[in-house]
């Protein structure tokens, strides 16, 4: 449909400005006399001919825009060319459900289906009746082998392959092995243009995540990785700081030897504590690198209690690496046990709340994020939030790799009953003993599963 409109548009202007050069040729230019165009003429000409261009490439890349916002910027395929935008800053599959999940699946209200078919194993699945259905599967494992074409293609409502696009109900793309199914039940309705860029957009995904994992596996077999590992360890605390009326544990478990998590405990004076813990994008050597840049950043600053002056310093540093698409989110606070207060900026984490005792229990209070990612977009105006504690009050930060954790089903642990559960009992605990009924939890809810993301937190019980 774009590649029709726009042949349409450039030939309609091709021939509307040669038609508005002729007629105004006719109208301005005079007669011929007997002794053939004066100069005045042919300037006239000339000054006719660029302003029949000019104005005509001017229309033309109007209407071209108008044209691309029509059938590519509105309606259903704004779906498809959110999910394109997305992909680009996929790294690993778990990068890939997410963008899955947020756009095919919420926005775009489609089931997917994805499979790698050399292994003959099913990596992700919405969980609704068309994915999940043993029914589909058997066709789809039937009509669609390992030795399929790579390509994109349609599929109708009996999951065969069809050249009638009207009558498509879903997509599917094969690259390298892995065949990625779409389900849904207005395909007509995006434009037939986007389906090109949409796979190689996805080709260029399936080599990028192939090549990271390789990376990821030599790491966590080789020597100097475990070295770099060891290295990147020293940057975190090597003890828990003795701390009065301020109890914390934490845990830390790298996905491989290396790692983008990363948290930091730095006593200012006798009342004042720096609590940060923070979570780079991506995975890798780049990971670690900003994540030892965070460290050595913040332990080198001197005034610690200007939160925005350390985050904006964190920025700068991340930014001046010039790594691509590299960013992190982390939370930054100063814990006051004399006040009784903590100050804190939370630059898009997701996870930091406050467990505080109360006659019914425990009452969850969460800092919300008040900053955006840093290293990759401008920081801006920053405010330092700030609320009041109270004795027993428990302070929980840690990375999406716990809250994310995904059962057999795909439901993540943070959305559970059990997991608010055992933050409630937990908050009466001591802190060690509540990290360890979080990792025993988590590792009961992945089941015998690896694990697809670092998993890092830290406790911190006030007034005791």
């Amino acid at each position: 449909m774009y590649k029709t409109r726009k042949r349409a548009v450039l030939i309609s202007i091709n021939v509307l400005t040669i038609i508005c050069f002729i007629g105004a040729c006719l109208l301005l230019l005079p007669q011929k006399t007997s002794e053939g165009f004066s100069w005045i003429t042919l300037l006239v000409a000339f000054i006719v001919f660029f302003a029949t261009v000019f104005w005509g490439n001017r229309f033309r890349s109007f209407l071209m825009a108008k044209v691309r916002k029509d059938t590519l910027e509105t309606g259903e395929t704004v779906i498809l060319n959110d999910f394109i935008d997305r992909l680009r800053f996929c790294y690993s599959l778990d990068d890939f459900y997410v963008v899955i999940g947020d756009v095919l699946e919420k926005q775009g209200d489609c089931s997917v289906l994805l499979i790698d078919r050399t292994k003959n194993y099913i990596l992700y699945n919405s969980p609704n009746r068309t994915s999940t259905s043993e029914t589909v599967r058997n066709k789809l494992d039937q009509h669609f082998t390992e030795s399929w074409p790579e390509g994109f293609y349609f599929f109708d409502r009996h999951i065969g392959v069809t050249t009638n696009y009207r009558k498509a109900r879903g997509f599917f793309m094969c690259c390298d092995g892995y065949h990625l199914y779409v389900f849904c039940r207005y395909t007509r309705l995006f434009d037939l243009d986007v389906y090109k860029r949409l796979y190689e957009e996805y080709k260029r995904f399936v080599s990028r995540s192939r090549t990271i994992t390789t990376l990821s596996e030599i790491s966590a077999t080789t020597k100097e990785w475990e070295q770099l590992a060891e290295t990147q360890q020293s940057f975190l605390p090597q003890k828990i700081p003795n701390i009065p009326k301020l109890k914390i544990a934490t845990y830390y478990r790298p996905l491989v030897n290396v790692s983008g998590d990363y948290f930091s405990i730095l006593p200012i004076d006798s009342s004042k504590t720096l609590l940060m813990l923070g979570d780079v994008s991506g995975k890798g050597l780049p990971a670690a690198l900003i994540m030892g840049l965070v460290m050595n950043t913040v332990k080198i600053i001197e005034d610690k209690e200007d939160l925005v002056g350390v985050l904006h310093a964190i920025d700068k540093a991340i930014k001046g690496m010039h790594l691509q698409d590299k960013y992190t989110v982390l939370f930054l606070s100063i814990v006051d046990t004399e006040k009784m207060r903590i100050r804190y900026i939370n630059a898009s984490m997701s996870d930091p709340i406050i467990l505080s005792p109360s006659p019914d229990g425990y009452r969850i209070k969460p800092l919300t994020s008040n900053a955006s990612l840093i290293g990759i977009l401008d920081v801006g105006d920053v405010t330092v939030a700030e609320k009041r504690l109270f004795r027993g009050d428990t302070i929980l930060m840690a990375t999406d790799g716990v809250s994310e954790v995904m059962d057999d089903s795909g439901v993540e642990l943070g959305d559970t009953d059990i997991y608010k559960k055992t933050l409630m009992a937990g908050a009466a605990k001591e802190p060690q003993q509540m990290v360890d009924d979080i990792v025993d939890l988590i590792m009961k809810y992945n089941g015998d599963k690896k694990l697809h993301d670092d998993v890092t937190m830290m406790i911190a019980k006030v007034g005791y």
